[in-house]
C-alpha cells in the first residue's frame, strides 16, 4: 500500500520494481493518491493498462499521510499488507523479507528500520530527535518509527484508532491492542524525483503533539480480563 502526494515521477520505476520483487507471488498495489496537483492520478490510470494489479485511490484534496493509510487499509483485501512510501526511497526488494517474517514469527507487524540512511546529516538529526521524543513519550523503543516500509496484519490494523499524525505510531498502537511487534532492517536510498514532504515543523514539533496523543491514549486505554461468562 503505497500513499503518494505529488509523485509522479517515481511512480513507473516503483510499480517496476514492485513487480520485480514479487514476480512469482499473488499481490495487488494500493496506490492512494493524496489529492496530487503534479499529474500524479493520471500517471496512475495510464499505468494500470501495464499493471493490472494496480488498485487507485484519488481523494478530492490533501488529506495527509495517515488518512492515506487508512483508505488503503479498507481497501485491502489480501490478509497481509504492506506500506512503503512512493518516493522510491524504500527498497520494493525488501517486501518479501518482511513478509516472510511476519509469517514465521506470527507477528502481528514487522517495522522495518533504515540501516543506513540516504538523506542529509540536517535531515538524520531532525528524525533521530523525533524518534527520540516519540520513544520517550510514549515507553518505545522502536528504532525508526519515522520508516514506511513496514508489514500487517490486514484485520489488525483495520481496527487501529487512526487520526492525523497516527501513521508515525503504527507499531505503539498495534501494542496498545495485545499485538505484537518484531524489527528488520531495511535498505534505504536517496531520493531521484520530487520533493520531500516533511521539515523540522512536521517531523518533530508535530511529531511531539502527536506523540502526547498517543501517550493519553495509552494512559485512558481499557484493560480488562474476563474470568468468567455464563
Amino acid at each position: 500500500m503505497v500513499p503518494a502526494f505529488n509523485e509522479r515521477d517515481n511512480l513507473a520505476p516503483l510499480l517496476a520494481e514492485i513487480a520485480t520483487a514479487l514476480t512469482g507471488r499473488s499481490y495487488e498495489v494500493i496506490v492512494v493518491d493524496d489529492g496530487s496537483t503534479d499529474g500524479t492520478f493520471d500517471a496512475l490510470k495510464a499505468l494500470r493498462q501495464q499493471y493490472p494489479q494496480l488498485h487507485i485511490i484519488t481523494f478530492e484534496r490533501n488529506a495527509g499521510q495517515t488518512a492515506a493509510f487508512a483508505a488503503g487499509f479498507r481497501a485491502a483485501r489480501a490478509p497481509i499488507v504492506v506500506t512503503l512510501d512512493a518516493d522510491l526511497q524504500n527498497d520494493p526488494a525488501d517486501i518479501p523479507l518482511l513478509v516472510d517474517t511476519l509469517e514465521r514469527t506470527g507477528a502481528t507487524a514487522v517495522a522495518g528500520y533504515r540501516a543506513t540512511r540516504r538523506d542529509t546529516s540536517w535531515k538524520r538529526l531532525q528524525s533521530r530527535i523525533a524518534n527520540g521524543v516519540r520513544n520517550r513519550l510514549n515507553g518505545e523503543v522502536i528504532r525508526d518509527t519515522g520508516c514506511s516500509l513496514k508489514a500487517f496484519r490486514t484485520e489488525a490494523v483495520r481496527a487501529l484508532p487512526l487520526f492525523t499524525g497516527m501513521h508515525r505510531f503504527l507499531p505503539t498502537l498495534i501494542k496498545m491492542e495485545g499485538g505484537t511487534v518484531t524489527e528488520l532492517p531495511v535498505s534505504h536510498r536517496p531520493r531521484k524525483h520530487g520533493v520531500t514532504k516533511y521539515g523540522m515543523w512536521n517531523r518533530v514539533w508535530r511529531s511531539l503533539q502527536d506523540a502526547f496523543a498517543v501517550r493519553w491514549m495509552q494512559r485512558r486505554a481499557l484493560r480488562y480480563r474476563i474470568r468468567e461468562e455464563v
